[in-house]
């Protein structure tokens, strides 16, 4: 698979969408401008779907079908943006990539993934 070296710059606002919904606006967008700020690092497809506590989407997710379809044609994905803390009862959450990161794992869950990772911003 071959990933961008930098998120694109629509993952961010998505980011932050999906933050609002768990923490006050405020915290979410001082966790999206630290996102914009870390460092690449890469993770295992596996791990970060069990870091999150998620469950895998299948192949036939439209968003999956569409990431495998961008592999196919050996199109560069974006890298993930996730977040630690404390957000109810999950220790990290998936900002945005998720389906990212079932289309990698549907093709090897060993699959390193960059992604940027920081915790929940102050409140």
């Amino acid at each position: 698979m071959r990933w961008k070296d930098d998120p694109d710059d629509h993952d961010y606002p998505a980011a932050h969408e999906f933050l609002c919904l768990m923490v006050d606006g405020d915290v979410a967008a001082r966790t999206v401008h630290e996102l914009r700020a870390a460092p690449t690092r890469q993770f295992k497809a596996k791990d970060l779907i069990r870091a999150s506590r998620s469950t895998l989407l299948p192949v036939d997710d439209p968003h999956v079908a569409a990431d495998l379809a961008k592999v196919d044609r050996n199109e560069r994905l974006s890298p993930v943006l996730a977040v630690r803390g404390s957000l109810g009862h999950y220790p990290m959450v998936i900002a945005d990539g998720f389906h990212r990161i079932c289309a990698s794992y549907h093709i090897d869950e060993n699959a390193e993934i960059p992604c940027r990772i920081v915790p929940l911003g102050r409140q």
